[in-house]
C-alpha cells in the first residue's frame, strides 16, 4: 500500500474511525486514503481550529484522535488545539499534506509559503507542542511513521507527521508493527513493593485521583485499587467521578479552602498521599496551597512513578495500581462522609441564577451521560455537582482555550454515538466556534447544547479591576434563532426564569433531535465557588450576600476571603516543585 494508506490503516487499528480536518490541494492524497478505507470516515469541519478541537473531544472518548490539514495556513490554524491537547495529555495526531519533495529540495516558492522559502518553519513550531514529529522522505517514511506512533501510544500526547505529495503515493511495506509497550517487570516489582511498604506503615493514607487516570486508560485498575485498599479517596476537578460518588470511602472533591472541608482535613492530616494521575494547576487544584506534606507523597503517572521524590521509569499506571493493590493491606475503618452535591432545586418563577442552574443540572444529568463544560466559570459550578454512576465530565481546565467545547462536542458525539452528550458553554466561548453546530445537524448528531448568555466574558469581569471594563463586552446574538439558521432537525428555545429552564430541560428528554437552550442571566451572576475563589476584597457586599444563603456560610466565606493570598503565577510547574523540593529542608 502507499504511505497515506499505511498511516490511515495503522490509526484505524488504534480505534480512529473518524478523521477531522479541511481539504487542501496538498492533502488530497491523504483524504483519498481515508475515504477509500472502508473502516474510516472523513469529517470536514468549518475551520482547522474547530477540527483540532473536535479531534481532541474524540480522543478523550476513543483514546486517540486525528486531524488532517494542508501545509502552512491549515497546520498553523490548528496548532492552538494541538497545544491544548499537549497540555492535557490528549493524544491527537496532526497530519499535514505538504508540497512535493521536488519543491522542497529546490526551495520552490509555491502558495502557503514565505517569499524567503522555508519548508520546515512550521515543522519546527510543532516540535514545541507535540511529543514527536516527523517529516517523511523517500528513505524514512515507514520507519518514521512507526517511531512516531510508538510515542503516540506510550506517551498519550499529540504527535505530528508531514507528508509531501509524492511521498503520500509512494508504495511501502505494510509489515505488521506493534505499538504497544510493556512495563519493565523488575522496576514494576520494586515500585509496587515500595508503595505497599510505605502505605502499610502509614496510619492515615489518602488517595487523590485525577484526569491522567482517564488519559492512560486505567479507570478499571484505579477503581479496583481504591476498593481493594479501602483507603479514603478524593480528586481534583478534572478527576471528578473516577470513583462512584456514593462509594463509602469517597471524601468528595478537593476544592482547597473554598469548599468541602472534609477533603481538606483528610489531606492536611494524611501521612501518606497516593496521587494517581495528578495535574497540578491553579484551576484544577484550586490554587497551589496544597495541604499535604511532600515527603509523604507517592505520585503515579502514566509511564513513571515518584516515591519520596525518586522517579521510576517505564512502568504503566495500570500495572502499578494492579500490582500495588495486591500487596497493600485493606483498611476497614469508615470515614467522615461529607455531604456531596447541591441541595435539590426549588422551581420558582424568578430570574434565572446560578443558584438554580447548577442544582437543576445535577437533577438533569443521568447515568452514562457525557458532560462537556466549557472553560470559564462553568467548571466551577459543575464541579460541585454529584454525578450519577458512570457519567463522564470533560473540561479543558488547564489549557483553557475558549471555544473548545462546541467542536469538542462534535468529536465526542461521533466517538460515542449512543451516549447522551450535554454541552454547557458560555456565549462568549460559543461565538468563537459556533459554526460547528451546522456540522452536527449535517451529520444527524443530537446532543443537548446549553448556552449561558451572561452578556460578555463574566470570568474576565471577575478578574478585571473594574467589572464594567468595555473589553469584556461582546456582540450580542439571539442564540436560539442562530441554531435554526442551519438546515437540519433542531429544537431551540430561550429562557430567563427558573421555571422556563426547568420546562426546557424536560422537553429535551422527549425530543429526538438536537436541542439548543439559551439561558439568560445577569452579567455578574456566577457560582458560589467562583465568588469564594476570585472575588476581590473590594467586591460589592450585595453581590457577596446574594450567594450566602445562611449566616454560617456568610461567616465562613468572610473568613475565606480574608485568608486568600495573591495567586502564584499561572506558569508555575507544580509537579517540579512537589518533587524537587524534597532536596530542601522542609
Amino acid at each position: 500500500m502507499n504511505t497515506a494508506e499505511y498511516l490511515v490503516k495503522k490509526l484505524e487499528e488504534l480505534g480512529i474511525n473518524d478523521f477531522f480536518g479541511l481539504p487542501g490541494d496538498y492533502n488530497f492524497n491523504i483524504l483519498y486514503a481515508v475515504e477509500n478505507n472502508p473502516k474510516t470516515n472523513w469529517i470536514g469541519c468549518t475551520n482547522e481550529l474547530n477540527a483540532g478541537y473536535a479531534a481532541d473531544g474524540y480522543a478523550r472518548q476513543r483514546g486517540f484522535g486525528a486531524v488532517i490539514t494542508t501545509y502552512g495556513v491549515g497546520e498553523l490554524s490548528v496548532i492552538n488545539a494541538i497545544a491544548g491537547s499537549m497540555a492535557e495529555n490528549v493524544p491527537v495526531i496532526s497530519i499535514v499534506g505538504v508540497p512535493s519533495t521536488k519543491c522542497i529540495e529546490n526551495k520552490t516558492c509555491v502558495h502557503h509559503n514565505f517569499q524567503e522559502v522555508n519548508y520546515y518553519a512550521f515543522y519546527e513550531a510543532y516540535k514545541q507542542v507535540t511529543a514527536a514529529t516527523a517529516y517523511l522522505t523517500r528513505d524514512n517514511a515507514k520507519i518514521e511513521i512507526d517511531r512516531v506512533l510508538k510515542t503516540f501510544v506510550k506517551e498519550r500526547k499529540p504527535v505530528y507527521i508531514a507528508i509531501p505529495l509524492d511521498i503520500a503515493e509512494m508504495e511501502l511495506s505494510d509489515r505488521e508493527v506493534s505499538y504497544e509497550w510493556l512495563s519493565d517487570e523488575e522496576v514494576l516489582e520494586d515500585v509496587a513493593a515500595k508503595i505497599a511498604e510505605k502505605v502499610n506503615k502509614s496510619s492515615k493514607p489518602v488517595i487523590l485521583g485525577d484526569v491522567l487516570v482517564k488519559r492512560f486508560d486505567a479507570k478499571i485498575e484505579y477503581r479496583e485499587f481504591v476498593e481493594k485498599t479501602g483507603i479514603p479517596v478524593t480528586n481534583f476537578l478534572m478527576g471528578a467521578n473516577l470513583i462512584s460518588m456514593d462509594y463509602e470511602k469517597y471524601l468528595g472533591g478537593y476544592f482547597s479552602k473554598y469548599a468541602n472541608p472534609t477533603a481538606q482535613k483528610y489531606l492536611e492530616t494524611t501521612d501518606c498521599l497516593i496521587a494517581v494521575g495528578p495535574v497540578y494547576t491553579d484551576l484544577n487544584a484550586f490554587g497551589f496551597d496544597l495541604p499535604y506534606k511532600i515527603n509523604n507523597h507517592i505520585a503515579i503517572y502514566g509511564t513513571y512513578t515518584y516515591i519520596d521524590g525518586k522517579r521510576y521509569e517505564n512502568i504503566k499506571m495500570s500495572d502499578v495500581l494492579e500490582k500495588s493493590a495486591e500487596l497493600i493491606q485493606k483498611r476497614e475503618a469508615g470515614i467522615e462522609k461529607p455531604k456531596i452535591g447541591y441541595e435539590n432545586s426549588n422551581i420558582t418563577a424568578g430570574t434565572l441564577t446560578s443558584s438554580y442552574i447548577y442544582p437543576r443540572l445535577q437533577e438533569f444529568i443521568k447515568e452514562n451521560d457525557i458532560v462537556i463544560a466549557e472553560t470559564g466559570i462553568i467548571p466551577q459550578g459543575i464541579s460541585l455537582i454529584k454525578f450519577p454512576e458512570n457519567a463522564d465530565l470533560q473540561s479543558q481546565v488547564l489549557w483553557g482555550s475558549i471555544g473548545w467545547g462546541t467542536p469538542a462536542l462534535l468529536g465526542t458525539c461521533l466517538a460515542k454515538p449512543n451516549a447522551r452528550v450535554i454541552l454547557i458553554t458560555g456565549e462568549g466561548s460559543h461565538q468563537l466556534t459556533a459554526m460547528e453546530v451546522g456540522n452536527m445537524l449535517r451529520r444527524g448528531i443530537k446532543p443537548v447544547i446549553i448556552v449561558l448568555n451572561n452578556q460578555g466574558y463574566t470570568v474576565e469581569r471577575v478578574l478585571s479591576k473594574n467589572p464594567d471594563d468595555k473589553f469584556n463586552d461582546i456582540m450580542q446574538m439571539n442564540y436560539s434563532k442562530f441554531a435554526r439558521v442551519f438546515e437540519g432537525d433542531v429544537w431551540s428555545t430561550k429562557v430567563s426564569t427558573a421555571d422556563d429552564f426547568d420546562k426546557a430541560l424536560k422537553v429535551t428528554q422527549i425530543m429526538n433531535k438536537l436541542c439548543y437552550i439559551e439561558i439568560c442571566t445577569e452579567p455578574m451572576d456566577m457560582p458560589k465557588l467562583t465568588v469564594l475563589k476570585f472575588m476581590k476584597k473590594n467586591a460589592e457586599d450585595s453581590l457577596q450576600e446574594h450567594y450566602c444563603d445562611e449566616p454560617s456560610e456568610q461567616k465562613q466565606e468572610a473568613a475565606v476571603k480574608k485568608e486568600i493570598k495573591e495567586e502564584q503565577a499561572a506558569s508555575v510547574d507544580y509537579e517540579t516543585i512537589v518533587h524537587k523540593s524534597l532536596e530542601k529542608e522542609e
